[in-house]
């Protein structure tokens, strides 16, 4: 957005309380008055921290919390918070010849005057000019510390990242864990004849970026073992081609269907019979609880986040990284033992309830916010 007029904000009026819960009135509250939450993210096109981002947002929004959100420019993500009741600010968060973002940034604090910013992503937390609010940046992903120097607090999606960080130098007692939660509207499965799928065939679904990471040639490599199943990969990215090469190279594209970026992960789920995660590196995944979430059986490839969240056997099957061999034959038993397959689904759905749905997340935050920002005042009353 250039400079110029600053759009409005939403009033908190605008926003539906999830319940009427007297707890959670309060938490939205602060010194009398609404408890204000600037929420900045640059982030790219597309990706897990981009959507769990307008996830968050919204959840909070429907919970009575009066925030601003400030977003890098895309349409998309736009679009969802608006549909959502929110008008968002957006900045180009550009580089050298970026003369725009920080001024509008501080413009923005000026008038809105936040209690907390709460910062995404390198750019957004690098560029955030300090001020009275108190600093928060979310973190779900292993990134470089430097960037985020002058924020006050560090929210991870694991403890894996909180050891990230602490090994960086961060200060252990201001790195806290939240994990993010799931949130799909129910809906009815996408047509698999929509799709060129057999109604009678194995459907598997990966979902994720097209990026090294997510290790999906492991996946299309294990379809060569486990033959009776088709694949719809859900996700956009830098290896879209290889992926597509490699699949003809392998003999495999007949059953594989790339579908781009969805926003319909429910929809597609609901189609599934396994949802499969190959991942290599992954600090948290969204997509175990997308599937415990939809009573999907869970395949995953144990990876920090995912031995963290999924208990082997109970609520998904682990394998190892980067086997092939190891991924096709848990696809298999799940496809063969409707036993194991009821299990996996019935004890995934009961760890989603337990701690990972939407009102779950939003009272971690709002209880960390109102305790941070008394830690601060009484930091500040005692003169440290």
């Amino acid at each position: 957005m250039p400079a110029g007029p600053i759009p409005p904000y939403h009033s908190p009026a605008m926003a539906q309380p999830m319940g009427d819960d007297p707890d959670l009135r309060q938490l939205v509250a602060y010194r009398g008055r609404p408890l204000r939450v600037m929420q900045v993210m640059a982030g790219g096109k597309s990706g897990g921290a981009e959507t769990f981002f307008v996830s968050l947002v919204l959840a909070l929004h429907r919970a009575g919390l009066d925030q601003l959100a400030v977003i890098r420019g895309n349409l998309g993500r736009s679009f969802a918070l608006r549909n959502g009741g929110m008008v968002p600010v957006e900045l180009p968060f550009g580089r050298w010849l970026d003369f725009t973002t920080v001024p509008v940034l501080r413009r923005q604090i000026r008038i809105y005057q936040p209690d907390i910013v709460m910062t995404w992503m390198n750019r957004a937390s690098a560029l955030c000019p300090r001020g009275e609010f108190l600093r928060l940046a979310r973190l779900g992903g292993y990134y470089k510390i430097k960037n985020y120097r002058r924020c006050d607090h560090l929210i991870c999606n694991t403890p894996d990242l909180v050891e990230h960080v602490v090994a960086e130098g961060w200060p252990r007692d201001r790195a806290h864990v939240i994990p993010n939660f799931s949130h799909l509207e129910a809906t009815d499965a996408v047509p698999r004849s929509s799709l060129d799928t057999p109604e009678d065939a194995p459907l598997l679904v990966a979902l994720g970026r097209l990026h090294p990471a997510k290790a999906l040639d492991i996946l299309l490599r294990a379809l060569t073992i486990e033959t009776r199943a088709y694949l719809w990969i859900a996700g956009e990215g830098p290896l879209r081609g290889e992926l597509e090469a490699l699949a003809q190279d392998l003999g495999v594209a007949q059953r594989v269907r790339f579908l781009g970026w969805r926003e319909d992960r429910g929809a597609l789920l609901a189609a599934a019979d396994v949802c499969v995660f190959p991942s290599r590196s992954e600090p948290f995944g969204t997509v175990i609880l997308d599937a415990w979430a939809s009573r999907r059986p869970l395949v995953a490839a144990a990876s920090a986040g995912p031995r963290w969240l999924v208990r082997d056997g109970e609520d998904g099957l682990l394998v190892p990284i980067e086997d092939a061999t190891a991924l096709a034959a848990a696809i298999a038993r799940v496809l063969d033992d409707a036993g194991l397959r009821d299990r996996l689904v019935a004890a995934g759905r009961r760890r989603y309830e337990e701690g990972f749905t939407e009102a779950a997340c939003v009272t971690r935050y709002l209880r960390l916010f109102q305790e941070l920002l008394a830690a601060r005042n009484a930091a500040r009353g005692a003169g440290t």
